[in-house]
Parts: structure tokens; sequence; C-alpha cells
């Protein structure tokens, strides 16, 4: 069987879809494109919010000279993310910019609609119930422990090549049963293929695309080998429960199964090295709020979903209307992509009080605090939130109780080349308690 990273895509080139796009239905009132101070640029900002409550406040449903829509209140983000009047395909069955079926072509259930998306998910999710991750968690914690181990003696370091980078990669090699020997290319492959979700969207040049295409043929011929080692030997790992995963008589083809394989590694990877090196970022950011963790250990989970909705790696998804959609006095056509800002919905005043507070306790027990949208919603809701939120829980959690006076050296962030809001760079300094738990 032949299998190219065409196979094995996460996203489609995006482009304009559909030439009418400044067309309304009757009844519509016509937009006047433009990005309203809201421009798309290369690479990511310091502050990206402040343009974002802009947009919201002047122009919520918002046509872009490109022929696409954004939308950036949260109500109207929720609703199409749960509605099943918008998905990731065309009415035609392509992907936007995909001009004819490719064989194979968008297999991963993320770029699916119902009810491909819904088999497919059905089949890959007992791999990642809260049971299942939860029994992670020793590991986690003995692999973090591990890696500050490594540094402490030091007094500095640097919170995404010392932690949030090897934390996930060290993690996922051993939850797909990756030999020791192997995790290293295998982690550089996953990096290297992760930058292919830059060059769809036309960012970067050629030197990138030929590494992305290595790595991406790298990581197919990896687990092609690893797959087939499995079915002769299946054990605990994510990839056995992927080999056996069956319902209702009811299994993943050979193609399936490594799309699925390769797609979940890539789309995880680097969000979840996001989402630690940008919470703990804004935590040093913010002392009242890491003394408040340090004192209450047990406010991680909370301060996670905090640091989710006030700096999350994935600042918008994208959705393609099946039928026409009234948001206001604006119709959206049909055949029409619609760019959720999520960073902007997780911000809304009209569903957060306080919005641009940072405040580890407001997803504290008891508190009535709507849900934050950076994992999505509805159908596509990421599969992976368990993992990413044990994974950060961890890291953040133990960072702060094993080292004192957190201090970022450099004042802005270094950002590293990727589609989401992920850190290359965050050094810092601190203090090594006298006393401190070892790794196991």
């Amino acid at each position: 069987m032949e299998i190219n990273c065409a196979n094995l895509r996460l996203d489609a080139p995006r482009r304009s879809v559909i030439s009418h796009s400044h067309s309304t239905p009757s009844g519509g009132t016509t937009p006047i494109p433009g990005w309203y101070g809201s421009e798309p640029i290369e690479g990511q900002v310091e502050d990206p919010y402040s343009a974002f409550k802009h947009l919201r406040e002047t122009q919520p449903v918002n046509l872009t000279p490109e022929g696409n829509w954004r939308l950036t209140r949260y109500a109207d983000i929720n609703r199409v993310l749960r509605s099943s009047d918008a998905g990731m395909r065309l009415n035609n069955g392509l992907l936007p910019g995909q001009d004819e079926q490719v064989p194979g072509g968008g297999l991963f259930m993320l770029l699916q609609d119902p009810p491909t998306h819904t088999r497919l998910r059905k089949l890959v999710s007992k791999a990642f119930t809260p049971r299942a991750i939860e029994a992670w968690r020793p590991r986690a914690e003995a692999i973090t422990h591990k890696l500050l181990d490594r540094v402490a003696p030091t007094g500095k370091m640097d919170l995404v090549s010392d932690l949030a980078r090897p934390v996930p990669a060290t993690l996922i090699c051993e939850l797909l049963g990756v030999p020791p020997e192997d995790q290293e290319d295998f982690t550089q492959w996953t990096a290297d293929a992760t930058h292919g979700l830059l060059t769809i969207r036309g960012i970067g040049d050629d030197e990138t695309a030929a590494k992305v295409e290595a790595a991406g043929a790298s990581l197919i011929g990896y687990f092609n080998s690893l797959i087939e080692s499995r079915r002769k030997n299946l054990g605990d790992d994510l990839l056995s429960v992927l080999i056996s995963a069956e319902e209702e008589g009811d299994k993943l083809d050979p193609l399936e199964l490594l799309s699925q394989s390769v797609g979940l590694l890539i789309a995880g990877f680097e969000t979840t090295i996001g989402l630690i090196g940008n919470g703990l970022t804004t935590l040093i950011r913010h002392p009242d709020e890491l003394a408040k963790l340090r004192a209450h250990p047990e406010l991680a989970e909370s301060a996670v979903e905090e640091c989710l909705r006030y700096s999350g790696p994935i600042v918008a998804s994208v959705r393609v209307t099946h039928k026409a959609l009234t948001f206001d006095d604006y119709v959206i056509p049909a055949d029409n992509e619609v760019i959720a800002v999520l960073a902007s919905a997780n911000r809304d005043p009209e569903v957060f009080e306080d919005p641009e507070r940072f405040d580890i306790t407001r997803y504290t027990k008891g508190k009535d605090t709507a849900a934050h949208l950076s994992f999505g919603g509805g159908a596509h809701f990421c599969l992976g939130a368990h993992l990413a939120r044990l994974e950060t829980q961890i890291a953040i959690r133990t960072l702060v109780e094993r080292f004192d006076d957190l201090k970022l050296e450099n004042e802005t962030t270094e950002w590293g080349r990727s589609l989401f809001r992920v850190p290359g760079s965050v050094p810092i300094t601190f203090a090594d308690k006298p006393t401190r738990p070892k790794s196991a």
C-alpha cells in the first residue's frame, strides 16, 4: 500500500473557498469587507487580545478582504462549534482548497464530518478516556521531576526546551510504545512534521517544506514498522489500543489507523508545548497568582483552566458552513469559511466577569464560570483534552512546588515558528528549595 504525506495532512490550504462570498441572501445586510485593525500576520505578537477586543466591539461578524468570515463573540462562536450546520468540509465533500479528491486525503478524523467523523472518533476515543489518561499520572509526575532534577543545580532553565517540550514528547513516546533509543529521533520528526501546518498556510520557505516532507516520510515509515510489530505483540500502549479498537464489528483499516496515529501525535504536540509554556509565563508575570498557587497547590486544576482561557495556544478554529447562517443582520452563505476567534471568545465580557484579569481561582468548585472554548466544542471537541490537562497540571504544579523566586529573563516572549501560539524559548532563573521530592 502506497502512503504519502498527503494522506495524513491535518489541514488543507486555506484560501477563499467560494467566489460568491460577498453576496448575501435576501434579507441580509451587505457587509463591508475589511480587517478593522486585526490584519493577519506571520508569526505571533505579544498582545493580540487588544485587536480582538476592538474587532469584537466594532465588527463582531466580519467579512475579510480574503472572502472568509470571522466571529469574535462567545455566543456566536459557541453556536458555530456546536452546530450541525457547520463542519470541516464543503457540501461537495471536499476540504476547502482541495481541487479534487485525493485518494485517502484528509483521513484524520479532525478533518471529517459525521458520519465518518463519528465512526472514527468512537473507535479512537477508547484510548483517551479520563480513566485511561489518569493511569499515566504517576509516570507524568516522574518524568517532570526527572527533568527538573537536571536543571535544579544550575538555578536557571528554559521553560520550553527543559520542560514544556520534553514532558509531552517523552509521555507521547511512552504512550505509543516508542523504545527509549528511538525517542530522540521520533521527537525531532514530530517537531519538524508539525511545521507542515505552517507551510499549508503559505508560511515558510522551501527548506522548511523539504524538512516537513522528510519528517513526514520518516514518521510514516516508523509507524508502519511499529504497527506491524504491535500487531504481533499487543501491549497496553496507545498504539495497541488503536489496533484493537473495535465497535460493533467495525475496526480501523490500515490507512485509517496510520492516519489517526500520526494525526493525533501532530495535533497534540505543539499545542501542549504552548499550553505549558504560555501557562508558566503567564503565572510568573502575575506574582500574586503565582503566590496563591504556591500556597494552595490544589488550585493547579483551576489554574490550568484559567491559563487555557487567558493565554491558550490555539487562537482560532475554522469551520465551513453547510447552510446559510444568520448572525445579527448578516447572512453567511453555505460553503463559506468561518474563522472562530477562540482567544476573543474567551475574553468576552458578556460571558466572563472582568475577563482581562488573570485569576487562578476562576474555575474553582462552586463558581458558576462559563467553560472556555480553548478545546473547541461540539463534535470536534479536543479528544486529547484530558491528556493536555494532566501534563500541564503536573508540569506547572511541580515547578512551582520545587522552585522559588521564579523570574523571566526577558520581558517579551520569543515566539516559535508555529501556526499556534507557542513560545520558542522562555529562559528563567529560580532558587532551588533546600528539600524537594526526587524523581522516581
